[in-house]
């Protein structure tokens, strides 16, 4: 499986949307497991998506509206499924190595 398809999938599940069609959990776990490139991007996102949350709650603290504007403002760039650094994509399913 490509890597940009499981970032896609990453990404979805982040914004707490449905995985792709014709993608399980499962399948999903099993690249992670064999691919440290997606291990590595998923953690990243992760931490941004958590750092996102924290700077709107404190912005909320002091003014709510802007904390809504950014938020509206960040989550559609907020995590995007990214290029795959060199070596980190194949084409048949599982990391060479």
């Amino acid at each position: 499986m490509l890597c940009t398809r499981i970032r896609t999938a990453l990404s979805a599940c982040l914004d707490g949307e449905e995985l792709p069609p014709g993608l399980t959990a499962r399948r999903l776990d099993e690249h992670l497991a064999d691919c440290r490139d997606c291990r590595r991007w998923e953690e990243r996102s992760r931490a941004l998506a958590a750092g996102l949350r924290r700077a709107a709650e404190r912005a909320e603290d002091d003014d709510p509206a802007a904390a809504d504007a950014l938020l509206a403002r960040l989550r559609p760039a907020s995590v995007r499924p990214g290029p795959v650094p060199p070596g980190g994509a194949d084409s048949g399913g599982k990391r060479a190595g």
